[in-house]
């Protein structure tokens, strides 16, 4: 980023809010539920609505949760850590503050790799993973009244807090994706971004290049898709620096996102932390966790994105970029390696199986806008289909059709091949036939290919293909075509 000759630098750090996957919510026995599965304030008690009087007790699970992303994230767990008040007015939170943890959070100082477009790897610093309680639904309808929905309220939530280590839109993006990959690796939190359990708040600002003094920073609030973060963090900058070459100065504020119009827009000044006018909170006591239970809990960790990308290019001899795609969701890498189980046969397999996965396989995951958890086309299915590939029973291109049909049907690839009549044709005699009607109707072509342009063959056998409609074993009909244009050179 230019200003005449002063380059400036962008300067982000991340804050990242994440439901937890608890049974109940984070100071009361009330069950989480989504806000598709209950009627609205139909999973509320005086706690979780803020009635006067009420005692709040802290949910363990959503502290064994906290502790395992904390460790997932190289964080040193606090032994001792408070809760607090944090005060602040809005209609969602009906008690006029919000529990959560501030001077002495349960996590602090651990860091995240990401991997950078140049090829190389990044650490960005984690300030801070505290444990809090998530607040109401506020819902507007028309008339200009809002509506107040205390289902929510009271969930279990975690913010997580980088340090300002990003220095571009490419750089929060794949930091909120490998951070998302990490909680739902743990199974800590769901990932689904469209239903709010996730919501990513970049602070943003610029300063000139080689400058040590933050600049002003607005907030960008409640990102819920990829695409928000990076086009709105692009924004952001983009609008600063817009600013200051005007002469102007960046107000600090919270601002959203307009997906429509692609802009950001401004919703309230920014706070600052003595605003919220923090203090230990009366009702709990400090929490205190043993170091024989973090020990207990990092014993019990799930192997994780990097580690799991580094067994599969050791293991499976698989390129670091293929192994990192394999790697994002957890689900696909569980789908990969059953995949490899069921076909076995060692690193060979292993690859084409990734080629299948990476390529068609992901391409009509895109199309379909289904992940692979919901595709029909199971693990043992696509070795299914790969067998008769590899066999020869039918030819890549055809494979390919047939991985189409299953995807919409369900249906196996052998009955797919079988009710279709898609087995690729090998016989020679048939071969034959259909290569010497090719090279009648086409003697110019053949006529370059006798001159010394071997690339026409390749052009003839797509003929030999289209007169098979596709079935031909395109090695047999480049050797039989060979063979019979041969006999024309005397």
């Amino acid at each position: 980023m230019t200003e005449g000759s002063v380059i400036y630098e962008p300067v982000i750090g991340l804050e990242v809010h994440a439901e937890l996957l608890t049974q109940s919510k984070m100071f009361c026995g009330c069950r989480v539920v989504t806000s598709e599965a209950a009627a609205p304030n139909s999973v509320a008690c005086p706690i979780c609505s803020g009635m006067p009087g009420t005692l709040p007790v802290i949910n363990r699970r959503a502290v064994e949760y906290t502790i395992m992303t904390g460790l997932a994230l190289n964080c040193t767990i606090a032994e001792f850590s408070l809760f607090a008040r944090k005060s602040y007015f809005y209609p969602d939170l009906p008690k006029g503050y919000q529990i959560s943890q501030y001077e002495l959070p349960l996590c602090r100082n651990g860091w995240l790799e990401i991997d950078l477009e140049s090829g190389g790897r990044k650490r960005i610093g984690i300030r801070r993973v505290h444990l809090e309680e998530d607040t109401g639904k506020l819902i507007h309808v028309d008339g200009g009244r809002s509506l107040v929905d205390f289902n929510r309220s009271g969930v279990p939530l975690i913010e997580i807090v980088s340090e300002p280590d990003l220095r571009s839109a490419e750089e929060v993006y794949a930091y909120a994706k490998k951070l998302r990959a990490i909680l739902r690796y743990l199974g800590v939190n769901s990932g689904d971004m469209e239903k709010g359990v996730i919501r990513f708040e970049p602070n943003i600002s610029i300063r000139p290049a080689g400058s040590t003094e933050f600049g002003i920073r607005t907030e960008l609030k409640n990102l819920n898709s990829f695409r928000a973060i990076l086009r709105g963090t692009e924004y952001e900058l983009a609008r600063q620096q817009e600013i200051i070459e005007r002469g102007g100065q960046v107000e600090q504020e919270t601002r959203g996102w307009d997906e429509a119009r692609g802009v950001t827009v401004p919703q309230r000044s920014k706070e600052y932390a003595d605003d919220y006018r923090y203090f230990p909170e009366p009702d709990l006591p400090p929490l205190v966790v043993e170091p024989a239970c973090v020990e207990e809990i990092r014993a019990a960790l799930p192997e994780l994105p990097d580690a799991k990308r580094e067994r599969f290019e050791r293991e499976y001899d698989l390129g670091h970029k293929d192994a990192a795609r394999l790697t994002e969701e957890k689900a696909v890498a569980d789908y990969f390696e059953e995949a490899v189980r069921i076909k076995g046969s060692g690193v060979g397999s292993a690859r084409v199986i990734a080629n299948w996965i990476l390529g068609e396989l992901f391409r009509l995951m895109n199309e379909s806008g289904w992940d692979i958890e919901s595709v029909t086309v199971r693990p043992a299915g696509l070795v299914e289909l790969i067998g008769l590939v590899e066999s020869g029973a039918i030819n890549a291109n055809t494979g390919k059709r047939v991985l189409g049909e299953m995807f919409e049907s369900g249906e196996g690839a052998r009955s797919i091949v079988e009710r279709h009549g898609l087995a690729q044709i090998s016989d020679t005699a048939a071969l034959e036939e259909a290569a010497g009607k090719v090279i009648e109707a086409n003697p110019a072509e053949v006529e370059k290919y006798l001159a010394g342009k071997e690339t026409v063959l390749s052009w003839l056998v797509g003929q030999v293909m289209k007169e098979t409609r596709g079935k031909a074993n395109p090695n047999t009909a480049r050797e039989i075509l060979q063979r019979l244009i041969d006999t024309r050179r005397a």
